[in-house]
């Protein structure tokens, strides 16, 4: 399949089959445009791998999902940094799902297929990358377990490395301790071995010989000419703490006055400049913090940066918090919604609804930026998943809390870190909206400097510190364990097990530090919802009565819905939601929809209507839509010569029901009624005091 390109490789898992190429531009880039690697990795599902077809207008796939956009992502990230560095030709890298037997999810196929597809190719890709998800089935670690049994799994976690080493993690766990963390990433290195091997052994027998391919290297004299020229003022502006912007300031103000000397006819371009100076400053800058044993803001490598929270800002949300972290601010606001507000998910697997959200926003004005607003970008949709994933285990069920929940994240300054400052602006906003979570959630991004034997693991990194190390290591969770765990390396060669440990062990301090302090703002959640919030009262009626709710052709329930302003839900199992911003009104709602289903009980007294008058008795409503007879002789407990004599047709009286036939026929008592209320009068309890609550 697929032999134009220049390489490309089946993966099959069971019935799901995915399908990945590789290309490279044999047109090299010029050097001055060559910046950031143009890698590009896309992955598409198309719905008749499952026999599907799409749904909406056009019948066809369009932009792509969600789920895509971050399968693309899981490709990229581990892929990235084992290409040779100057590689300059674009790369595009292509995983289309061609078969899916909803059993096993194509995700970790594509990225292990990436690297086959490389291997195989003529392009430069010097060893193989091997992955696997890791789940817990009955408290045993399992590869690459199917959709059923993730679903009831502590733990789904997505492991990429080579023989040397980690390169990318990706996981969200339900307060998994730390060493089960460790112990889960170890399992799965042991198993990333047999695939890589597998991948050699193939590229050996079909492998097409690598292709002669420009890489650009750094101009050794430039280099030397601007070390010069600015690596004394480097080491000048590096030694006091600085804000973001001054330091940034500074550099650019230097960067401009290296660049007017040397940018001229027949010596380097502008762009070559610049390029050579990030090498510079990179250097210097890592060199400065592993020599000097502390970072350029004038932190430890283990302190935090100084953090505020607040809660409760926004007064019409439902709830809003603000979490900043040194320069980093997120605004996370959440709104209640109810069961139409979930999302509908429309997957190879099926479709599926999504009653938790997590929407995380960029705006350029955060890092000081002019740019259009184009959309949402895979960055944006990662680190909303990411916060997501973090925040999901302690989220309620919906029997708990029938709410459909949507947090926004915003962030209004960016300095590192912002997704995990979205998970814990997040953890207080859930707490001011009074969403009953089980416990706060923060997180902490770590970072690493590596230069031989020296090591330097960075707590809470700021964008400097991301931008010049070695990895971003994002970590979140409760007290008690990890909720979700994100890792990202620029190292060829990976990260040891033994130094994931150790990254491990430092974040938690940090952790808890953080949650001490959100603690400050609000320890627990609010009592009562928000006053704008609707309310939503669940409540459970037999199946087979959904159908007198509903009535026919709808009419029953649109004159609730018209009677209370309520908005009523009814699921096939028989749970039914009135939500209303007004308490009454709901109250109102579920009472006429407890009448409307309730079944009549012998020995229970209800109020009852005259609806026909027979010379032996009188028919009278006793619920909605249900009858029974008053017979002549239980009318009054003295002799009754004619029905009208007592009642009337719309006369409204208290009765008992004294019998049920086998034909389903109610038998009704006016006299015992009065008989009941006239010794209730004279002391014995009122039916109302001895009724249970509930």
């Amino acid at each position: 399949m697929a032999r134009q390109a220049s390489g490309s490789v089946v993966v099959q898992q069971g019935e799901t089959i995915v399908l990945v190429t590789a290309v490279a531009d044999a047109r090299p880039l010029p050097p001055d445009k060559l910046g950031f690697f143009p890698l590009t990795c896309d992955y598409r599902e198309r719905m008749y791998a499952a026999g599907r077809i799409p749904g909406g207008f056009f019948k066809r796939e369009g932009r792509p999902t969600e789920k895509e956009v971050l399968s693309a992502r899981l490709m990229d990230r581990p892929i990235r940094p084992l290409f040779p560095k100057g590689f300059g030709h674009e790369v595009q890298l292509m995983a289309t799902v061609l078969s899916s037997d909803a059993q096993y999810d194509p995700d970790v196929l594509a990225v292990l297929g990436a690297s086959c597809a490389l291997r195989l190719s003529s392009i430069p890709f010097p060893e193989s990358l091997g992955a696997v998800r890791v789940g817990s089935v009955e408290g045993r670690l399992v590869i690459n377990p199917t959709y059923q049994e993730l679903a009831s799994s502590p733990i789904d976690l997505v492991v990429a490395g080579t023989g040397r080493g980690v390169m990318m993690l990706e996981g969200g766990f339900r307060e998994v301790p730390d060493a089960q963390l460790v112990e889960a990433i170890t399992f799965a290195s042991q198993h990333i071995k047999t695939m890589i091997a597998l991948q050699e052994e193939l590229a050996q027998r079909a492998g097409k010989p690598k292709g002669v391919y420009q890489i650009h290297h750094p101009d050794a004299k430039l280099l030397e000419h601007l070390e010069r020229l600015t690596v004394a003022e480097l080491g000048r502006i590096n030694e006091p703490p600085k804000r973001k912007h001054e330091r940034e300031d500074a550099v650019q103000a230097l960067l401009a006055k290296a660049a007017q000397e040397l940018v001229h006819d027949g010596g380097p371009t502008e762009a070559q400049v610049v390029a050579a100076f990030e090498t510079i400053e990179r250097r210097e800058t890592r060199k400065m913090i592993l020599a000097k044993q502390r970072r350029v803001d004038g932190r430890s490598f283990t302190d935090l940066r100084e953090i505020h929270c607040a809660v409760g800002l926004l007064p019409r949300t439902h709830g809003s918090g603000l979490f900043t972290r040194g320069e980093t601010q997120a605004l996370a606001v959440t709104t209640l919604g109810t069961s139409d507000d979930e999302q509908l998910i429309e997957a190879l697997e099926g479709e599926s609804y999504r009653r938790f959200m997590v929407h995380y926003n960029f705006p350029p004005f955060s890092v000081g930026e002019v740019r259009p607003l184009r959309g949402t970008g895979r960055r944006e949709v990662g680190h909303g998943a990411l916060a997501e994933r973090a925040l999901t285990p302690v989220i309620p069920s919906k029997d708990d809390f029938p709410y459909t929940i949507r947090v926004v994240s915003d962030i209004l300054e960016s300095n590192g870190s912002s997704s995990m400052a979205t998970v814990c602006a997040g953890s207080l906003s859930l707490m001011d909206a009074g969403v009953p979570v089980r416990a706060a959630i923060s997180g902490v991004a770590m970072g690493l400097i590596k230069e031989a034997d020296r090591t330097a693991i960075l707590t809470d990194i700021s964008g400097l510190e991301d931008h010049v190390g070695d990895m971003d290591f994002k970590l979140a969770g409760t007290s008690r364990g990890a909720t979700a765990l994100q890792l990202d390396v620029k190292l060829a060669e990976g990260l040891t097990l033994d130094l994931v440990g150790q990254i491990v062990r430092q974040a938690a301090p940090a952790r808890m530090k953080v949650l001490e302090l959100m603690a400050s703002a609000i320890q627990q959640p609010r009592p009562q919802i928000s006053s704008y919030a609707p309310r939503i009262t669940r409540i459970k009626i037999d199946p087979e009565k959904i159908r007198d709710v509903i009535g026919p052709g709808g009419r029953t329930i649109r004159k609730i819905t018209e009677e209370t302003g309520a908005k009523i839900d009814i699921e096939d199992d028989g749970s039914v939601s009135v939500a209303s911003p007004d308490a009454e009104k709901s109250e109102r709602a579920v009472e006429i929809i407890r009448t409307l289903t309730e079944n009549v009980e012998v020995g229970k007294v209800y109020n009852a209507k005259v609806k026909r008058i027979m010379n032996f008795g009188a028919f009278c409503e006793i619920l909605p839509g249900k009858e029974g007879l008053v017979h002549v002789s239980e009318l009054d407990d003295k002799y009754v010569n004619k029905v009208e004599d007592v009642v009337k047709i719309g006369d409204q009286f208290p009765v008992k029901v004294i019998e049920i036939d086998e034909q389903g026929r109610v038998n009704l008592s006016r006299k015992r009624a009065m008989e009941r209320s006239a010794k209730a009068q004279d002391g014995e309890p009122r039916p109302s005091e001895t009724r249970r609550r509930g």
